[in-house]
């Protein structure tokens, strides 16, 4: 057994699951307590060894591929068990079947459902779904592109950022309170370990930047992207505590400070949905009207899919703001094959950013912001 469950914590590690050596440690001792029954068996190791809950199907997907109960070989001279409402079950003598004096009609395939339609139709039923099938769309929301999505989707998918927004809220504070203490100083430590006979003993560490930074987003709400920048303000807003000042903005040729309060966004000027982009414009302004905001201590993000109507990009403007704030990353909804391409200004955007990295699903919209203030 031992073996075994060091070949399936392989596997696990194949299909990108972190586990480290302490967690199959503490595998190892959850199977000594639990035993080997099946939904025991799978619930201990997914307690020792799945940190995220993203990452549980496919926690359980190897699972089965390893600890699948194979079904019972029928015995020699057994004949397989006929279903209840099978033909020919019962006491009657053998006879023949109706012969059908035609071929009936196949069904037709079923169409593809998307995710939010099968779920509404447990609802219409008065059903619920369990919690494979409500993984299972959830899984399939995660990485649906944002310019795919129906407006169910969209409300389906309401819930899930939601769940995010509070795991990156979870994720910020378990950094900050690893980084209360700073990071281990070999140098001293290993320098404090000579009065010791070389036993580091007493370690020592930096000590963590002070101050919390600025947070600045500006988030393009053209039709096309709009969806994204949504989510990312959702995503956003309940990590404010861990950011000493937070300003959003939203803009399509102009750009207008903006607020997210009980689940919606409020404007608190006119933001003209229907102009067409000018992201040189909109620069610009950002620059002439909110200078103040830009500061070594400010963490600049910018959402937009980089498409100028062949107007001047200003990507001068962009160099000043990046030369002004501590970091900026843009996030770009589009799929990476469709970046420069048309009237994309992406690569000189890109120029004058710390990163450019895809945000073209919730996947990956919540991969980039964990990227973004890793260092936090």
């Amino acid at each position: 057994m031992k073996d075994r469950l060091l070949t399936f914590i392989d596997a696990l590690r194949d299909v990108g699951l972190p586990v480290t050596m302490a967690e199959a440690i503490d595998a190892m001792h959850a199977v000594g307590v639990i035993g080997v029954e099946p939904e025991a068996f799978r619930e201990g190791l997914a307690a020792a060894l799945v940190k995220d809950e993203a990452d549980r199907p496919a926690f359980d997907a190897v699972f089965d591929r390893f600890f699948a109960v194979p079904e019972r070989r029928r015995g020699r001279g057994e004949r397989p068990k006929p279903a209840e409402d099978a033909p020919g079950r019962g006491s009657g003598r053998a006879g023949t079947l109706p012969v059908p004096t035609e071929h009936p009609e196949r069904p037709s395939a079923e169409p593809a459902r998307r995710p939010s339609e099968r779920h509404a139709e447990f609802s219409r039923h008065g059903q619920q779904p369990n919690r494979a099938q409500r993984l299972a769309r959830d899984r399939a929301l995660l990485i649906m592109p944002f310019r795919t999505m129906s407006p169910s989707d969209a409300e389906a998918c309401e819930a899930l950022v939601a769940e995010l927004a509070q795991r990156f809220r979870a994720h910020l504070s378990r950094r900050q309170h690893a980084a209360q203490r700073g990071r281990l100083d070999i140098r001293r430590t290993l320098r404090r370990s000579i009065s010791r006979g070389g036993v580091p003993i007493d370690p020592a560490f930096r000590r963590r930047r002070p101050g919390r930074p600025d947070l600045v987003a500006l988030c393009d709400f053209s039709h096309s992207v709009a969806l994204a920048s949504e989510f990312l303000i959702a995503l956003l807003t309940p990590a404010s505590a861990f950011f000493r000042r937070v300003r959003l903005f939203a803009f399509v040729d102009r750009p207008v400070e903006v607020s997210f309060e009980g689940g919606s966004l409020v404007p608190h000027e006119r933001l003209d949905l229907y102009a067409r982009s000018d992201f040189g414009k909109v620069l610009v302004a950002f620059w002439n009207q909110h200078e103040p905001l830009l500061t070594r201590s400010t963490i600049l993000l910018i959402l937009g899919d980089a498409r100028n109507n062949r107007r001047p990009p200003r990507a001068d403007v962009l160099g000043r703001i990046h030369s002004a704030v501590r970091q900026a990353t843009w996030l770009n909804p589009e799929p990476r094959e469709h970046w420069n391409t048309g009237d994309s200004t992406m690569a000189t955007y890109a120029r004058r950013c710390n990163a450019v990295l895809a945000a073209s699903n919730v996947r990956e919209l919540y991969a980039a912001l964990r990227h973004t203030f890793r260092a936090l």
